[in-house]
């Protein structure tokens, strides 16, 4: 939502809105002149909204809850009302789209896709699910450079962060398009997995020229027109990493690709899934002619995405590590990763579950991905656009777990908790409000520390 309205703005467009949160973004949005309220209240709504005189575009979020005060508003006095995937759809209508979907990782493999065509000097725009630490921003905008395709007409170069949620990816019908996976998610709008894999199926389908799936999901999608496969170890794949190797924190690896092995391509994100998710962006970049040099400069250089793995202290005593994982297998990977690269060291995190519908769903899942740590503080569910379900909360998760250093604790005295516990590293894991924490806790523990 922030990268549309950052969009509109800098096409010159009065941008205003409501959040249900102040954040370290939201205050970034208002320092760029964008007007945003957190009261749902029809009051709040500006006066030349409710007495246009000009054309108005109200754009929502499926996370707004049906009884939102201001979206029914709206509804009531007839606005043009589009989601937020519609009016991506618009925007990139007539552009030449890269898209990446999957249920864990396109924020990671779109960021970097964007970074390697801004490394080769290719000047996309790009709609990311996060902000990039090389930009400091999830908006990229071009310079106005345009691509020729194969029927000789002109068009702009986008890369997009295509969302499964609500099908809205079905908005999309991009030139190339990436899916990094397909485990289960969003129960409560697809209700099994056999939807949700249709869906994905149907999103392919979309794809005007080239689908490239990671290999083990092929038969889930079962493209129609073939695809283009990728894989961290599986030689069967099209593209896949050989030679993997940690050396001072950075992944070291070579690249097999249908033209030749890429060589000496370093990567400091942590964590074998980010090496597959690097992979998939090299697939894109070849398709794309970026040379082998541009691409390892780009890999090399690429500083990855704010609360993916984001490292707030890094000291020899203590490493705080911020992390968006809300799903089991997003959990999994980052927990495996902060043991794979600090094996001796003790981890603890700290979880909020997200969605009362998902904690109820995946509840043996989020267990055992949590067990997986030395010590685990959970905090209460986020409803976000939810009612609370009878049964359903972290002491449920909490007797699901066979971890014995477990514990709940309320958010406002999570602090004091945590200045007393003995911490080598440490992991804040959700996608609720826990991010409006991370500066007060690593505050706190530099103090201690």
């Amino acid at each position: 939502m922030s990268a549309l309205a950052r969009y509109f703005s800098a096409m010159g467009k009065s941008v205003s809105g409501y959040d249900k949160t102040p954040t370290k973004l939201t205050d970034e949005l208002i320092a760029e002149g964008i007007d945003i309220h957190f009261v749902d209240d029809i009051s709040h709504i500006k006066s030349e909204i409710k007495n246009p005189k000009s054309e108005i575009l109200i754009v929502y979020t499926p996370a707004i809850p049906s009884d939102h005060s201001e979206f029914n508003y709206f509804q009531e006095n007839n606005y043009t009302i589009k989601k937020r995937s519609e009016v991506l759809g618009m925007i990139t209508e007539s552009t030449y789209t890269i898209a990446v979907a999957g249920t864990h990782g396109k924020t990671t493999t779109s960021s970097l896709i964007a970074h390697i065509l801004k490394v080769a000097d290719l000047d996309p725009s790009a709609f990311l699910g996060g902000i990039t630490q090389n930009y400091n921003t999830n908006l990229l905008l071009s310079e106005n450079l345009k691509i020729r395709n194969s029927k000789s007409a002109i068009r702009n170069l986008v890369v997009v962060e295509a969302d499964e949620y609500d099908r809205s990816f079905l908005t999309l019908h991009p030139e190339i398009a990436v899916i990094t996976s397909v485990d289960a998610d969003h129960l409560d709008i697809y209700g099994d997995r056999k939807y949700m894999e249709e869906s994905y199926s149907l999103f392919a389908s979309q794809v005007r020229s080239k689908l490239i799936l990671k290999k083990s999901i092929v038969d889930n999608i079962n493209p129609i027109n073939g695809c283009i496969t990728y894989s961290v170890d599986d030689k069967t794949a099209d593209y896949y990493a050989q030679n993997i190797e940690i050396k001072n924190a950075e992944y070291h690896f070579e690249v097999h690709t249908p033209k030749g092995v890429f060589k000496n391509m370093t990567l400091g994100l942590p964590g074998l899934h980010n090496v597959e998710n690097s992979i998939a962006s090299i697939v894109v970049a070849c398709l794309m002619n970026v040379s082998e040099d541009n691409v390892r400069k780009a890999l090399k250089t690429f500083q990855g995405v704010k609360r993916r793995f984001d490292y707030q202290l890094k000291t020899d005593k203590l490493v705080f590590i911020d992390d968006y994982a809300h799903h089991p297998e997003e959990l999994k990977a980052c927990i495996n990763s902060a043991k794979e690269m600090y094996p001796t060291k003790k981890i603890t995190g700290i979880f909020q579950p997200h969605l009362f519908t998902r904690t109820r769903d995946f509840a043996d899942d989020f267990a055992k991905s949590l067990d997986l740590l030395d010590e685990c503080i959970l905090m209460e569910i986020y409803p976000a656009r939810e009612l609370p379900i009878e049964g359903v909360n972290s002491k449920m998760l909490l007797d699901k777990m066979k971890l014995k250093n477990k514990s709940i604790c309320q958010k406002n005295d999570l602090l004091e908790k945590v200045s007393h516990l003995q911490l080598d590293v440490l992991l804040t894991l959700g996608a609720g409000d826990i991010d409006t924490i991370v500066e007060p806790l690593k505050n706190k523990l530099m103090k201690l520390n």
